[in-house]
Formats: C-alpha cells, structure tokens, sequence
C-alpha cells in the first residue's frame, strides 16, 4: 500500500507505525535504533525471528544468513519476506547447526517469553564462534514496577489488585522473564558469555504508552485477524496523531539508572561457564541516529568479519 509520509520523515518511528499498531511500533522503532551501531557481522543467527518483520525494518536491503523460530505460522510470513538466507522451524535449545558455526547472533525480545531460558543461551553460544557478539532486548525488572495501572491501585491502597494487574499484564505480554541486568550478566556467564556493553531504555512514561496502547491496539488486532495487515490506512494523514504522541519517547534519552527495558550487548569468552561479567551502563546516544555509524569500541576485536 503506498503512504503520503514524506521521505525526508519516513524514519524508523514512521516505518514501524505504518506496519504495527502504535505500542509496538513505538518499542520496536526504539530497539531497532540500537542496530546500526553495533556490528554483526555475517554469518548471522536471529534467535527468535518470528514473522520476520522486524529484521525487514532494522536491516532494510541486508539478508541475515539464517533465522529460527519455533512457530511456523509466522515463520511462514519470514519465508515470504526474503529477509532470512535459511529461514529455520527450530527450538532455541536445539539449533540445527554445528558448533561455532556463526560470528554473530541476536534475539530481539524473544527471550523473556521462555520459561526455560538457560539451555538456549547455551545452545545459542555453542554455535557461536570465540570472540562472537550476542546481543539481547528484554524486559527489565522495572518493567511490572513502571505499570501505570498498578500504579493506580496502589494509590487506592488496594496493594492486591495492583499485585494482581501486574501478573495478568505479564500474563498478556507472554513474559516468563523481567529481570535485573545482573540477573542476565549471571545467566549468560553460565554460558561463557561476558556482557560488553549494557543499557536501560523505556522511561515510565514510554511504558505507560505502551499499556495504554495495548488497550487502543484492539481494533487492530481484529483487522488483523482478519486480513493479515494490522493497519488499514498507513497514512502520514491518519497516524499524524499518533506519531505526535509516541515521538517523544522514540528520542527519549535513556537513562543510566532505570528504564523498562534492556539492551544487553555480549561477546562469548568460551564454552563453558566463566566469572560474572556486568560493566557500569553506557547507553547508546540517539542524537545521531539517523546517520549510523559504528563506535570504535563495539569494533570487532577479535579478527570477525
């Protein structure tokens, strides 16, 4: 479908709201920020691909050498996109491919929806060279805390329903994870991984658009349902408003001490277990995002191409 969003506005924010509904265009457009800056290098593993949309957005014009997904529905609409040189059905706990076969490998908010995360990561570092980059978004252990909703009950001291509010949004989201930076740092060392570089992004504020929006994100989940398209008029025209409430927490700046997500960038150090490795955050600026570059310290150090 064509779109009357002029080409000098059709950032990452715009791409993602003619596709998705608001809540997750919003988040999706936020992480996809993130890619341009670090390396990965081919062969690539996305761990977790689904439909494929995302890749689609966040690496336009590139092909990432394979994709897994356990769901066949969506990897099906992956296959379609082209995006995957081997689109695979496959559980993260058994990859079917050979050890330290990928330089590279991403899971893009796919980990917290799987209760038994440990044997992934392991599998995931097995067909990982030495020295190759994994990066993770996930929900944080802000995450429940920042709910505007529970927020509401417990002004109201009804301490139980807010408890109760936010298990069912977790139970909505499909979260089997929300969890401290260092609760990940420990998961991932289990794994021979060492955390390179961390972050926080998504402020309360981002968050409670994002509960707001699943509730507006209704209607378009029936359109959906019905035609396979979650938006019906992808126009600058029709999304105008809606980009003008979310924008401001596309630019947000993240903060050092808190947010409800997090960006977790990780080199695997060996096949096995290894000590915790957690460094103080440093967030990506989003001030230049829109002219990538590559920072030298997210270089490739260990001679991957």
């Amino acid at each position: 479908m064509t779109t009357d969003a002029r080409p000098e506005t059709d950032d990452l924010l715009w791409r993602q709201l003619k596709s998705l509904p608001a809540f997750r265009a919003l988040l999706r457009a936020v992480e996809a920020r993130f890619y341009p800056y670090i390396p990965l290098p081919e062969p690539a593993l996305d761990v977790g691909c689904g439909d494929g949309h995302f890749a689609q957005m966040t690496f336009p014009g590139r092909t990432v050498t394979a994709g897994i997904d356990p769901w066949w529905g969506p990897l099906r609409k992956a296959v379609r996109t082209g995006q995957y040189g081997l689109p695979v059905q496959a559980l993260g706990d058994r990859l079917p491919f050979a050890d330290a076969h990928f330089v590279s490998a991403f899971s893009n908010s796919v980990l917290e929806h799987i209760p038994d995360i440990q044997p992934v990561l392991n599998e995931v570092s097995r067909v990982l060279r030495p020295g190759a980059r994994f990066v993770i978004t996930t929900p944080s252990h802000y995450f429940t805390e920042y709910l505007g909703g529970a927020a509401f009950f417990e002004r109201l001291r009804l301490n139980g329903l807010a408890g109760r509010y936010r298990s069912f949004f977790n139970t909505i989201s499909r979260h089997a994870h929300t969890d401290s930076p260092e609760t990940w740092a420990g998961r991932l060392a289990a794994a021979g991984f060492a955390v390179e570089r961390w972050q926080y992004y998504f402020s309360r504020e981002a968050l409670r658009a994002l509960e707001l929006g699943h509730a507006q994100g209704l209607p378009s989940a029936v359109l959906h349902a019905l035609t396979g398209h979650w938006i019906v008029a992808p126009w600058a025209s029709s999304l105008g408003p809606t980009e003008r409430w979310v924008r401001p927490f596309y630019e947000e700046e993240a903060a050092l001490d808190a947010g409800a997500y997090l960006l977790l960038i990780a080199r695997k150090r060996a096949n096995g277990p290894i000590p915790v490795h957690l460094p103080p955050p440093r967030p990506l600026p989003v001030g230049e995002i829109n002219q990538p570059r590559i920072f030298t310290d997210l270089a490739d150090k260990d001679g991957l191409k």
